[in-house]
């Protein structure tokens, strides 16, 4: 496959400019923080990537893959400064496209590249201008590095689509691809017969249905941990059996035949033989329409654990619904959890803990204190500094302030 460079000759650069392009190579391959976090919101936040921004596991495959070509763009500048960089197809970039192919994302996924290209550029312009001030070697140090970054993603999407196309093409055949085709048009409720879709599934769509996803935002589960605990959810839910739709390299998708969900307590103890892998669990329903809605929430679920970074590895829909509700706003969450909780926000856990469970036993400071394994003076010491630090008394705002304290005990420390 013939790229948009490829018989144009590449300049001669000077020793000079080389040594600049290897300097400025250095710093690139070293990004502060905050121009990864551009990188990702620019290459995510278009219309056409948002069904990728919106799943936890596509959108942290993008996010790895970005890094992994920025980073090999600087590192192969440090070795041959101003030289063509060959296409990345390592590992990270491989992994994204493939799963992008999976959910059928592949052309809308390719625009990341583009977008990130945008933002690699001006802040590959700052670094330039931090190394020379002089308008000769500027020119010429712009002008190869233009050549190189729009030359490198160029290559890369030619090589990773010439990738996807036999990806494609292998996904097309066999069962898993059947299977996959079916589910979807389940879920987006296109117009399919019930007996052929339960044909192409192997599993029956009326009576009751319980909907899973199990997944990595990492990427490093080692093969077969995905399995594992998607077994693990089978068994504490008390099923038999179960579909299972690969959705992508780091995600299944599980669906259940029964009419209760498994409690986060009966899954601790196998999901904590693989600490990496999450799960989410949707609200049990019925028939087709059960089928779609508990795969929905669970996904909802799976969102608002990977939002969250959450340290939590199960996650109940029926259990984080509110939490869910809240943190669709970043911005406002923030202004929300300052204004209700104040200094109750950074308090002590334990003081924290008391509130929250204070509140579910309906104010009832003995059975609090037997939840807690606690004296009730204790509970009540805790109470009454919780209510130095609240903006207002716990007792002028009791849903708010428990809301709030639900919302940080799913929050990750990263937030």
């Amino acid at each position: 496959m013939q790229t948009a460079a490829e018989g144009v000759d590449w300049p001669a650069v000077s020793p000079r400019i080389r040594e600049l392009f290897r300097r400025g190579a250095e710093v690139a391959l070293d990004p502060r923080a905050d121009w990864i976090e551009e990188l990702h919101r620019a290459s995510l936040g278009t219309e056409r990537m948002r069904p990728v921004a919106e799943d936890p596991v596509l959108a942290a495959a993008t996010r790895r893959a970005n890094l992994a070509n920025l980073l090999h763009w600087a590192a192969a500048n440090v070795q041959h400064p101003g030289r063509r960089v060959p296409a990345n197809t390592g590992g990270e970039v491989l992994d994204a496209a493939r799963d992008l192919v999976r959910r059928g994302l592949d052309q809308s996924g390719l625009d990341a590249y583009r977008t990130a290209q945008g933002v690699a550029w001006r802040r590959w312009m700052e670094i330039c201008f931090e190394l020379t001030g002089d308008p000769a070697e500027l020119r010429e140090l712009l002008d190869v590095s233009a050549l190189s970054i729009t030359t490198f993603i160029d290559d890369t999407v030619a090589a990773l689509s010439e990738r996807m196309a036999a990806e494609r093409a292998e996904l097309t055949r066999g069962a898993h691809a059947e299977r996959r085709a079916t589910v979807t048009l389940l879920l987006e409720g296109a117009p399919i017969g019930r007996a052929r879709a339960e044909a192409q599934l192997g599993y029956g769509l009326t009576g009751p249905h319980t909907a899973a996803v199990v997944w990595t935002g990492s990427g490093s589960a080692a093969p077969g941990q995905l399995e594992a605990a998607a077994e693990a959810v089978m068994r504490a839910a008390g099923a038999t059996r179960r579909l299972t739709v690969v959705a992508s390299a780091a995600a299944l998708w599980v669906w259940l035949p029964v009419g209760t969900a498994p409690r986060a307590a009966e899954l601790a103890g196998p999901l904590a033989a693989h600490p990496d892998v999450r799960v989410a669990v949707g609200r049990p329903g019925r028939d087709v329409d059960g089928f779609r809605r508990s795969h929905l929430d669970a996904a909802t679920a799976q969102r608002m654990l990977a939002r969250l970074t959450s340290p939590q590895q199960v996650a109940r829909y029926e259990d984080v619904q509110l939490v869910a509700l809240l943190t669709t706003e970043p911005t406002q969450l923030e202004e929300f959890l300052a204004g209700t909780l104040g200094r109750l926000a950074t308090a002590d856990p334990d003081t924290r803990e008391a509130v929250l469970t204070y509140v579910r036993e309906l104010g009832n400071a003995s059975r609090t204190a037997e939840r807690l394994y606690t004296h009730r003076n204790t509970v009540l010491r805790r109470l009454a500094r919780a209510d130095e630090l609240l903006p207002r008394p716990l007792a002028e705002n009791v849903l708010g302030v428990a809301a709030a304290l639900e919302v940080l005990r799913w929050r990750g420390a990263a937030d």
